[in-house]
């Protein structure tokens, strides 16, 4: 493939600049940034550079390339390329679909890690619960109301002074004890950590700076000395994640922390890395082309240390300068997973001896093989809630699996109609958590009385039931680098009409979500692609013609279709994925055109570390046709006594049948005449073994 250029190439010491003509007007992707899936060419510009603000529009927010980028959209179509350093290395990925597009590309920045089960569950969280006692009134109030939950999250509430791996005993009060009662109740807890280390405390009163000085891991400004910054605990340090020690520092912190507060993961933020003066306490070198390089591209505050540190700091491999983009991404491999020539250290993996998550604010290309992600401080609006559909369906093509915005805004206060429709949507992100700012009225699912509460309920059971699906796609993302959540177009590309489409999305191939987005919105206008495609909830089939569709979408409602060929895995829900797992599985099958349908599941024990690799896992094979389901057993390594399937629900069976069977015995059914839709009950069979459901029809 040859690239046609429109100008020289410009190659300077602090200036690579590269132009040439696009086959299309169709561009995707270009970081994490506030704008729609697909980008204008009309002389679009966007900036690469990690920066703690809130999201803005064609503004580059936590992805982006070791060095500033500036990148130019030009309606011949053409794309301008702008750096001000670094190395210039190009990747083509022919594809030929939009999938193996992405397939290629995470072949070489790293398939995405695979996530505990309990992860997929629903995660509640706010800056400003105060105590420990505020925290579980609030656990307690979404369990009242039958909401599941599986993690709850504290934020910096729950330190010392706002130091890391600090409890606050006399102003939170036991977190001890609060962990201990979540795990009780078969739930998982995840708290905040910041890099800025407090240096403030005196030697001997915080392992976590005197372990850092010890081990000489902390970032040094141009004159050799630990470079100053100040972030919420007043003045900081900041580690070194190049330095060779930084894992074995990092761990050891946190092991520390873990031997009396047994949280379950890490949630990393402020890691762009962020400082509440630009470059440090003590300024930065004033003639340093580092500093003040000849080109800078309009970045916030209009210098490259704002909010951050000094270009000149210094750390094991480069200076910052260099390295700027790449720290949040470092910090997530500290935390959860990285290998190096001379010691292996997988912070959490290490502590928790099995499968853990790190949700990172800042991230670089391969973030998606550590960690997961959240779009940064957004906003309590119906645009914030309509632009995070691109954001996480960017994401994804990045190779991030695990990602989601906060659900009902993070800034600002929510209303009760915004926090309903968002919870709607939010549970279907894969990284489903409700997250808001200090000083705000509470947004929680309980806090807005039973019918909300209803709503939410009946939505996240509806989540906790399709997770086995869900679960299956995370792990063919894992190994294959399929995407989860994904546009339209990836299964649509030859339908020019799903090019732009971002407001609705597919989770995999199979479940097409089309959400209420905007204020007072009682009715969805939705496109549904050419094919049988069958309402969630009756069964109803729609016959796909590629245009669009008006759906009622009362207060209570999201829609959602299944896509005709395809069966999903499912299971009962429980208030926890816990619960969940020891109930029996269904499935849900939605015929095809021709009256087939395929599908798939992986499992495992939901937490073991490499299961896959290990051989510890099923998988089973579902296949249907106008006569019967059947399911396969593929592979078995993984002994689980409640991998009995008792429920199938067949949509788009034309006759209704007078008999059905289960492994040759009768079982009882009903079927629906109006929707066309077949419900099997009342038989258990292990899926251990082939299964066969049979029906037959009076005419044969």
């Amino acid at each position: 493939m040859m690239l046609q250029t429109t100008g020289a190439f410009i190659f300077a010491d602090q200036f690579l600049q590269l132009s040439y003509f696009l086959p299309s007007n169709y561009i995707y992707g270009l970081g994490e940034h506030r704008d729609t899936l697909v980008h204008s060419m009309n002389w679009t510009k966007f900036i690469l550079w990690n920066n703690d603000q809130s999201p803005k529009v064609t503004i580059i927010n936590h992805l982006s390339t070791a060095q500033l980028q500036e990148v130019i959209l030009q309606p011949a179509p053409a794309i301008t390329w702008r750096t001000i350093g670094g190395v210039i290395d190009l990747y083509m990925f022919l594809g030929p679909s939009p999938n193996d597009v992405i397939q290629q590309y995470t072949e070489v920045i790293g398939r995405t890690f695979m996530p505990p089960y309990w992860s997929l569950g629903f995660h509640v969280c706010r800056w400003g619960y105060k105590t420990a006692n505020r925290t579980m009134e609030i656990v307690e109030r979404i369990r009242r109301y039958g909401i599941p939950q599986d993690t709850q999250w504290n934020d910096l509430d729950y330190m010392d002074h706002n130091r890391d791996f600090t409890t606050g005993i006399s102003t939170f009060g036991n977190q001890t004890s609060l962990v201990e009662e979540l795990h009780r109740l078969g739930m998982h807890y995840m708290m905040i950590v910041d890099p800025g280390i407090s240096n403030s405390a005196g030697p001997g009163n915080y392992l976590s700076y005197d372990l850092g000085v010890k081990m000489d891991v902390f970032i040094k400004n141009a004159s050799g000395q630990p470079l100053i910054g100040v972030v919420w605990p007043g003045p900081v340090v900041f580690p070194d994640f190049t330095h060779p020690k930084s894992q074995e520092y990092w761990t050891a912190i946190a092991a520390d922390f873990h031997k009396s507060v047994s949280f379950d993961g890490m949630w990393i933020d402020m890691n762009e890395v962020s400082n509440f003066v630009s470059g440090s306490t003590s300024g930065c070198p004033s003639d340093s082309h580092f500093e003040e390089p000849p080109y800078i591209p309009n970045v916030s505050g209009g210098k490259l240390i704002y909010r951050t540190m000094c270009m000149t700091a210094q750390q094991y491999t480069s200076i910052q300068y260099n390295l700027h983009t790449l720290y949040g991404l470092l910090e997530t491999k500290a935390s959860h997973h990285f290998t190096c020539p001379s010691v292996y250290f997988r912070a959490l993996t290490t502590i928790l001896g099995k499968r853990s998550l790190v949700i990172s604010r800042s991230t670089f290309a391969g973030q998606g093989h550590y960690g997961g992600h959240w779009t940064g401080d957004n906003l309590s609006t119906y645009y914030d809630m309509y632009k995070s559909i691109s954001a996480i369906l960017s994401m994804n093509m990045f190779g991030v699996t695990m990602v989601g915005a906060d659900i009902c805004g993070f800034s600002g206060a929510t209303t009760k109609q915004l926090c309903q429709r968002w919870h709607q949507l939010g549970a279907f992100y894969t990284f489903s958590r409700n997250h808001n700012s200090i000083n705000r009225p509470d947004q929680d699912p309980g806090a807005f009385g039973p019918a909300f509460a209803e709503s939410t309920r009946e939505v996240y059971l509806i989540r906790y039931k399709l997770l086995p699906y869900l679960y299956t796609l995370i792990h063919k993302s894992h190994m294959m680098g399929d995407t989860v959540l994904r546009p339209l177009f990836f299964e649509f590309p030859t339908l020019v009409d799903t090019y732009s489409i971002d407001r609705q999305f597919l989770w995999g191939p199979a479940l097409l979500i089309s959400p209420a987005l905007d204020l007072d919105q009682y009715t969805v206008e939705a496109y549904i692609p050419v094919g049988y495609w069958y309402d969630y909830y009756t069964g109803e089939r729609i016959i796909g013609t590629g245009d669009r569709i008006n759906f009622t979408t009362p207060l209570d409602k999201i829609n959602l279709h299944i896509r005709g060929g395809y069966i999903l895995p499912a299971r009962r829900s429980g208030l926890t994925t816990t619960e969940s797992r020891a109930y029996d599985f269904g499935l849900i099958v939605a015929l095809g055109v021709f009256g087939e349908a395929r599908g798939d599941l992986f499992w495992d024990d939901g937490e073991t570390l490499d299961t896959h690799e290990k051989g510890l896992f099923n998988m089973f094979t579902f296949s249907a046709d106008q006569n019967g389901v059947y399911t396969n057993p593929e592979f078995i390594g993984y002994k689980d006594d409640r991998e009995y399937l008792n429920n199938i629900t067949v949509f788009g069976l034309d006759k209704q049948p007078y008999a059905v069977t289960a492994n040759g015995q009768s079982t009882t059914y009903l079927y629906n005449k109006q929707y066309k839709a077949l419900y099997i009950t009342n038989f258990l069979l292990t899926l251990l073994e082939p299964i066969k459901i049979a029906w037959k029809f009076s005419d044969e």
